[in-house]
């Protein structure tokens, strides 16, 4: 049993004996000595190749065997010798993987080997067996050196392996190593432009070829070293000017032709490969098309297709058709908004300044080069330090540093005498209530005149019956007189039906509604031609107030007519007039289907291009053609967006079932293409429908992930459902082939717009369906909803409806002052009652992110009810909201700015007056508030976020940001109050769509301007929130895998309020005993945070952790929209628990 362990044991004692002698010879050389340096080396290969304990022995930690040998073979100049020595080396290379080669790196042996591959070359001849040894050792070692490429060039070994694969083409056995050398040497960019001078390209192209069974080995190692050469751009101009392009299609298209088995596979990758980087260039692109590159891997990968295990080979020539695609000019005249809305004043250098200063004549829509090529030079950037770099690479320069911009400091912009002004909007702080008379003191809105439970046929316009200028002025409607040209509903006709009974049941009452006779039943949107009377569709809607108690048709009406819009909007869209009942069932996120990009949308858009014939190309639907004809041929559906909140500015029919659409920007603005909100009609059910909105601007989406757009169908609300649904399949959102300029894309060259694809199938004939990107919540639903919340008063209930401000689209910005009434008039009571704090809330900011608004609704709902709760609450803070920040950006179906074509959110910082209107006033409020010692407890504004999941929230430390720096500071920098996260960490106990991990609070330079951080900074207040909901669903918590609705972000509004009087109990622990123990469940102690991580944000919405490829360029381009990878931040340490709260001492 002991017999072989005590033979190895005696081996490795043997070798280390005979490298003691070895290295006894190296530092006294004698001619005569060559024998036993044979001898010596002959014994240790010997012993290396069959003990594995000895190859051990000679790289284990402590030991000198490798630099024994390579010392001896660098100055040894027998041939025997040095074959003896390289095939030690070979043998210890080839078992112990990475660790052992990492030695021989560590040990100086690449050089050695470089050196002596040169040495060698000079000796005529060439020693086959010596030159097959060394570019074997090199193969192993290259990859694990990352100096290779540099040591390889600055010996001339470059030059050295070109010749040997030269004059070696029909040696298989030398040349395999030599070309597998030249692929490691060409992973360096220089060495690769060197190589391409020193005809390496040819040699490559003379060893690839036809399908062959032979070789195949050598012929991989060729396309890899082909692929690498071409990666500079020179060398790829290099071969298409010698015709290669051609050569090169016509090899794949063989391969594929006869690897009728798939054996072969990895080879016609890599030829893919040497096609991809070809077309790198631009001059790649247009050799490829004119070579009838799209035809010929359009239809190999259409061959491919049914293949699953052939997925990479699709993938790649999906990629490359792709980025070869043609560009296109986006359908538009112009990018900017087809509206446009005059200014006051607009500053110089200003977007809007730069927006309208474009000299007469220049397209906007596209450049004159779709490319962004830099030339190169013939020594191109050398990579070899980019290891090196990694870290500088990836930091997030959007960290504020500066200690002193983080700390909070409270500026006085104005005289305090310049504030009171806004003394008008905080009467409950000087009123005595001794006459308990509060309608006198505010602006509370009257309660409507329209009897909520009467019928009222309405007609809705239509793209399928136009209006008739005979029937063109409403009834029964008298516009409000105003200095401003009122709103007129030409196309809204109400007449009042008082026999018709009210019935509280919704499936019966909708069961009333009725048309005309000879009109078909379709929402009001009439199948045939209209009577020459004009005489119109009219449907009679039934009161929902059981199921909706803050929405009422006749009021909406109401509401609508005091809306001012910049089109002057005057129809109405079905769902904002008869409501949306929130769904019972859960939408659960829809499952990515495998291959829906690859396999199916890119491959039908690339099929325009190989089968131009088959798209129709019929504009159906033209905003900057009012005149455009609307097609009555039966075939085409029909689409509208005229009206408040609407956003569709072009409808293209490609195909028969097959629309592109395309967005309007922003007013004032010619980008930001997210939100939409669009009528269809004169469907066929059955059919599926593929619509595409072709003009998105962001690099992803949550559409990649499970989101659905939402659908509200006429004949669905007829038959019982008024309801938005998530709807469409084929879901996917990827670049397209619309080039988009330089001037909408901030200045770079050679950027794409992105398709939004989903494919629908109506259920309904003749059926008038809307399609949005999130439920809609207009600005006339605000008021209605306002309206109808103040009818909700009790005499326990202070609210006031003040206007802050007007905006620069005439319209009011309501301020809502709700709390609690003291219990009396005496001076205790009326002391308690002002000294609650202010809890300062504002909402939709940003016009697209309508989930905002339903979260506030929610909110608003919970503070006016009368459960003890709400009450506890009102007694617990007085209540400053704001529920809509950007009227006019939501009116006129903006996504994110405001008429002054600006994103309010980042003019916080310095508003101006007349600009920025809603944002002025209510920061020179916070100011007031402040100056008279209110500053706000909390502040928090509701946002939506579309690219990741869950509701959560981004606050502000100073702490949590110099931890994600390496910024050395003083202990007393760093004194900080954990308050901050008290509220975060309740709504995660509360609220189940709530995330706490989600949650940041790092403050970055790109967001000094909003109001989360101005807050924060200037007005003092600690707890100053941005609140964001998700636009797509959650993936933790009660509704994991499920889309989010109304009836949810409802829900979190109301938990919100929750976590609001919670979190006043626990700053501020005496007035537990103010309140009866059943109002609120309360702790004692607040639980420890589990699991928070912060991360570092860019924009309003970072890259989220899911990956997809959705880009045709995916690995090559780097969007300036695209944040980093949040996975290379740090996770910091949790402020909360016991260890961290002792770090942060010794830090205070």
């Amino acid at each position: 049993m002991n017999k072989p362990k005590m033979a190895a044991e005696k081996g490795a004692s043997r070798v280390l004996m005979l490298l003691g002698q070895l290295e006894r010879l190296n530092e006294e050389p004698k001619a005569s000595d060559t024998d036993a340096t044979r001898q010596i080396t002959g014994k240790i290969l010997h012993l290396i190749q069959t003990q594995e304990k000895t190859r051990k022995e000679m790289v284990s930690k402590g030991s000198s065997g490798m630099e024994v040998i390579l010392s001896f073979l660098e100055n040894t100049r027998d041939l025997q010798t040095t074959l003896n020595i390289l095939s030690i080396l070979n043998e210890l290379l080839t078992v112990g993987g990475g660790r052992r080669t990492g030695v021989f790196v560590s040990k100086g042996g690449t050089a050695i080997l470089l050196q002596l591959l040169v040495s060698s070359s000079k000796d005529l001849p060439l020693n086959e067996e010596l030159m097959l040894h060394i570019h074997s050792l090199l193969v192993k070692v290259g990859p694990k050196d990352r100096k290779f490429g540099v040591k390889a060039r600055l010996n001339g070994a470059l030059n050295v392996t070109v010749n040997l694969v030269k004059h070696n083409l029909q040696n298989y056995k030398l040349l395999l190593p030599c070309v597998q050398v030249l692929r490691v040497y060409s992973g360096n960019l220089v060495n690769a432009v060197s190589l391409g001078k020193s005809g390496a390209l040819e040699l490559m192209f003379e060893i690839i070829g036809p399908f062959s069974k032979k070789s195949t080995t050598l012929l991989k190692a060729a396309l890899d070293t082909l692929a690498a050469l071409l990666k500079s751009k020179m060398n790829a101009r290099r071969a298409l000017d010698r015709g290669y392009m051609p050569t090169v299609l016509a090899i794949y298209q063989d391969w594929h032709r006869n690897d009728t088995r798939h054996r072969h596979m990895i080879i016609r990758k890599s030829i893919l490969g040497c096609i991809k980087n070809l077309t790198n260039i631009k001059l790649g692109r247009k050799a490829f098309i004119d070579a009838n590159g799209m035809r010929i891997l359009y239809s190999t990968s259409t061959e491919c297709l049914p293949v699953r295990t052939l997925d990479p080979l699709v993938n790649t020539s999906s990629l490359i058709m792709r980025k070869c695609f043609p560009k296109n000019r986006l359908p538009l005249p112009t990018i900017k908004s087809v509206y446009q809305h005059a200014l006051s004043h607009i500053p110089a250098g200003g977007p809007v300044a730069q927006l309208y200063s474009q000299p007469p004549g220049v397209d906007d829509v596209v450049d004159e080069s779709d490319e962004n090529e830099a030339t190169e030079v013939d020594t191109e950037n050398d990579t070899e330090n980019e290891d090196d770099e990694i870290d500088h690479k990836t930091q997030n320069y959007d960290i504020e540093t500066d200690i002193n911009k983080l700390l909070p400091r409270q500026m006085q912009t104005c005289p305090f005498d310049e504030l009171r002004v806004y003394e008008r909007f905080c009467l409950e702080f000087t009123h005595d209530f001794e006459d308990n008379d509060f309608e006198s003191h505010g602006s509370v809105m009257p309660p409507t005149s329209i009897e909520p439970d009467l019928h009222c046929p309405l007609i809705i316009p239509t793209t399928l019956a136009p209006i008739s200028p005979q029937n063109s002025h409403p009834q029964n409607i008298q516009p409000p007189q105003s200095n401003h040209s009122p709103l007129e509903l030409d196309s809204i006709s109400i007449s009042k039906t008082l026999e018709c009974k009210h019935d509280p049941d919704l499936v019966c009452s909708l069961g009333l509604l009725v048309l005309d006779d000879g009109v078909s039943m379709n929402g009001g949107y009439g199948g045939g031609p209209q009577e020459e009377s004009g005489d119109q569709a009219e449907i009679e809607v039934p009161d929902t107030a059981a199921l909706l108690p803050l929405h009422d048709p006749d009021l909406y009406l109401e509401m609508v007519k005091s809306t001012r819009s910049v089109p002057a909007y005057t129809e109405v869209a079905y769902p904002d007039y008869f409501g949306h009942v929130a769904l019972n069932l859960r939408e659960p996120i829809l499952e990515r289907v495998y291959g829906v990009q690859s396999r199916m949308k890119i491959f039908q858009d690339i099929e325009r291009l190989i089968h131009p014939s088959d798209i129709l190309d019929i504009v159906v639907y033209d905003l900057d053609n009012m005149s455009c004809p609307i097609l009555e041929n039966g075939e085409s559906l029909k689409f509208n967006s005229k009206f408040e909140s609407g956003n569709l500015r072009k409808a293209i029919q490609v195909r028969k079932f097959e629309y592109d659409l395309i967005l309007n920007s922003d007013i004032n603005s010619n980008h930001y293409h997210q939100w939409f909100y669009f009528e269809v009609g004169n469907m066929r059910p059955g059919v599926r429908y593929r619509f595409n909105i072709i003009n998105c601007e962001k690099s992803n989406s949550q559409f990649n992930y499970g989101m659905q757009v939402l659908m509200y169908s006429v004949q669905e609300a007829i038959n019982g459902s008024p309801q938005w649904v998530r709807t469409g399949s084929d879901i996917c959102y990827y670049k397209n082939h619309f080039s988009r300029s330089s001037i909408a894309a901030g200045g770079q060259r050679g950027k794409s717009y992105f398709t939004m694809t989903f494919t629908v199938t109506f259920q309904h004939k003749d059926d008038v369906c809307y399609f949005a990107y999130h439920y809609p919540y207009t600005y006339s639903m605000l008021k209605m909803h306002l309206q109808k919340l103040s009818a909700l008063r009790t005499a326990e209930i202070y609210y006031r409806q003040d206007e802050l401000c007007e905006t620069l689209g005439g319209n009011s910005c309501p301020l809502l002052t709700i709390t609690a009434m003291p219990e009396s008039s005496s001076n205790e009571h009326i002391s308690q009652f002002r000294s609650r704090p202010v809890a300062f809330l504002s909402a939709r900011v940003h016009p697209g992110e309508t989930n905002s608004s339903w979260v506030m609704k929610g909110s608003l709902e919970f503070l006016m009810s009368c459960s003890p709760q709400a009450q506890s609450l009102r007694e617990s803070y007085i209540f400053k909201i704001i529920p809509m920040l950007n009227p006019d950006g939501v009116i006129n179906g903006n996504h994110r700015c405001s008429l002054s074509g600006e994103d309010l959110n980042r003019q916080w910082q310095n508003p101006n007056a007349e600009l920025h209107p809603t944002i002025y006033h209510a920061k020179s409020l916070l100011q007031y508030l402040r100056a008279t010692g209110r500053t706000p407890l909390v502040f928090c504004d509701y946002h939506g976020h579309s690219r990741k999941k869950n509701v959560f929230m981004y606050g502000c430390s100073i702490k949590e940001t110099v931890w994600q720096t390496n910024v050395n500071t003083s202990n007393c920098d760093l004194h900080e109050d954990l308050g901050y996260r008290t509220l975060p960490k309740l709504l995660s106990q509360m609220a189940p769509a709530f995330s706490l991990s989600s949650c940041s609070f790092v403050v970055e330079r790109s967001k000094e301007a909003t109001a989360r951080v101005v807050v924060w900074r200037e007005i003092g207040v600690q707890r100053s929130y941005t609140m964001e909901s998700t636009l797509c669903g959650c993936d933790q918590g009660k509704y994991k895998g499920l889309q989010i609705g109304t009836r949810e972000l409802e829900e979190m509004g109301a938990q919100f309020c929750m976590g609001l009087l919670r979190l006043r109990h626990f700053t501020n622990p005496l007035e537990l005993h103010n309140h009866n123990s059943h109002l609120v469940d309360m702790e004692n102690d607040m639980p420890n945070i589990t699991s928070t991580t912060t991360h570092v944000l860019e924009e309003d919405e970072p890259a989220f952790l899911e990956e997809v490829d959705y880009s045709a360029e995916s690995n090559d381009e780097n969007d300036p929209d695209l944040e980093p990878d949040l996975q290379g931040n740090r996770v910091l340490p949790d402020p909360s628990s016991d260890s961290e709260l002792s770090r942060q001492d010794s830090l205070t």
